[in-house]
């Protein structure tokens, strides 16, 4: 049998999943990670426990698996995007925790940045609004902070990367810097049409270049695990940011086919193939996971808080005891009793943008209970992907192409039925969840497994995917509109919050 292995290091935790060739899990492991939050805003991991669960899921997975790593055909990464480390080349050591996509610190950066009137032009060679959302001004704020960074880094002994590379950079002892397409496209540092970093954003920033990661193509060889950390070699053949990865998973290869993926926050992609498209709707331009070295293009909208308003009610306002509980407390109640809940804990992302907004309740009377409140923050993840797939069907139609058909989900939080069928009921088109719902890690192993031979073209994985449930809209049109309605009247109310 010819096995692949798929790291998925995520914002809550490290996992690693075995899969055969046919795409089914053989076995996985996972452990969660911890989250460090400094100050309000800030959010961080210590790189160095994001290194050592990832080897030991590793480890578990092919001891569960019952194979070896030599049984193995090729390992793909796939990970949590923008999260930034900055290392110490000689030593490997981490001069500070990583910065996670999350986190809001380099907000006034990103301010003067669109107060000089640079917006166009970063929009327009990396297909991003300036945010703190991205890796670039991440990596300055640690360079201006972290006492002796930049004098270290512009004498070259310190290195730059997305969560890939580091993972990279420790599975190779150090042997390999390098990143992929869609991971560099994620730091605003970035020229997606010409698969470069580009010099004078490099410039903008005060970023040295000799900090930064060569950049190759998803599915392409990226190195060798050294023998000691696994008792064998390891092709390292894929790797792919998770948003991009989930989109790989899901055998959307074509223009107008889109997913969402449900986890900590939520991520609509819509594959544009190769054009690249700016938004009229506050959505982003991302590079897709690319098996050749042409750019290959997505449209995307990215949920701040997700699933992470499960964690929310069972880690602060202690409603549930674990995350599973919330679909039968929900349940517990017809509908939400008029509450609406936005979950702006970090800020709004897409189609938003407003890094000032806190989250909100509303619509609470003396009848509401918990399970309004767990039910509306439920309904709260499906609103706001509602809200970014209506956009994404405004700029494709606005392009001349057809609004998107259905949607593709995955994800923790896309097993939750009530959730689903909610999502298909705002939305008006089929939710569709495929048979394995772990896209974002089959993607990883797909984009190895080409780069290895395993698969002979994309074809041969669309005719992989299978479909598990199919959600159809059972609400009416109208309804649906009335709905979404007050879900924007009541983000209007978190963007006045102070």
């Amino acid at each position: 049998m010819t096995y692949l292995l798929a790291l998925d290091q995520g914002t809550s935790s490290s996992r690693s999943i075995v899969f055969d060739d046919h795409g089914h899990v053989v076995a996985q492991a996972q452990r969660e990670l911890a989250q460090i939050y400094p100050r309000p805003g800030w959010v961080e991991h210590d790189p160095r426990e994001i290194w050592r669960t990832q080897l030991e899921t590793v480890r578990e997975a092919l001891h569960t698996a019952g194979i070896g790593a030599a049984e193995v055909r090729a390992l793909g990464i796939t990970n949590q995007r923008e999260t930034t480390v900055l290392w110490n080349r000689l030593t490997g050591e981490p001069v500070h925790h990583a910065i996670v996509w999350q986190d809001r610190r380099a907000e006034p950066a990103c301010a003067a940045l669109r107060e000089q009137g640079h917006a166009p032009a970063i929009a327009a060679k990396t297909g991003l609004l300036i945010d703190a959302y991205f890796s670039g001004t991440k990596l300055q704020w640690l360079l201006d902070n972290v006492p002796g960074a930049r004098a270290q880094a512009e004498r070259g002994e310190l290195a730059f990367g997305t969560v890939d590379s580091w993972l990279i950079w420790q599975l190779t002892e150090g042997a390999v810097h390098a990143t992929d397409v869609t991971n560099a496209s994620r730091t605003m540092l970035f020229n997606v049409h010409s698969n470069q970093w580009d010099e004078e954003l490099l410039a903008l920033l005060r970023i040295p270049a000799s900090l930064m990661p060569r950049v190759q193509p998803s599915s392409s060889h990226f190195g060798e695990v050294v023998p000691s950390l696994l008792g064998h070699s390891m092709k390292i053949g894929g790797v792919a940011g998770d948003q991009q990865s989930a989109l790989f998973g899901q055998a959307c290869f074509t223009p107008g086919m889109a997913k969402n993926t449900y986890g900590t926050g939520c991520f609509l992609l819509m594959h544009t193939g190769q054009a690249f498209r700016q938004s009229e709707n506050g959505l982003l331009t991302t590079s897709a996971a690319q098996t050749t070295s042409t750019a290959q293009f997505a449209m995307e909208g990215s949920v701040f808080v997700g699933g992470a308003v499960v964690q929310w009610l069972r880690d602060g306002l202690r409603a549930i005891k674990s995350s599973s509980e919330v679909q039968s407390l929900a349940e517990s109640v017809p509908d939400a009793g008029g509450v609406m809940m936005v979950p702006a804990f970090t800020g709004l992302g897409a189609p938003y943008w407003q890094p000032d907004a806190r989250g909100t309740i509303t619509g609470l009377t003396r009848g509401s209970t918990l399970a309004h409140i767990a039910r509306a923050a439920l309904e709260s993840i499906a609103y706001q992907s509602a809200a970014l797939l209506h956009a994404m069907s405004r700029d494709a139609v606005a392009a001349g192409s057809a609004p998107v058909a259905e949607l593709r989900v995955d994800g923790g939080a896309c097993v939750n039925d009530l959730l689903m069928q909610f999502q298909a009921d705002l939305l008006g088109i089929p939710v569709v969840r495929p048979a394995v719902v772990e896209t974002t890690a089959l993607g990883a192993a797909y984009l190895a497994g080409l780069s290895c031979g395993v698969y002979a073209s994309t074809d041969e994985l669309s005719r992989l995917w299978r479909a598990e449930r199919r959600f159809e809209p059972t609400l009416a049109p109208v309804r649906a509109a009335e709905l979404m309605a007050r879900w924007e009247h009541a983000v209007h109310q978190a963007t006045l919050a102070p």
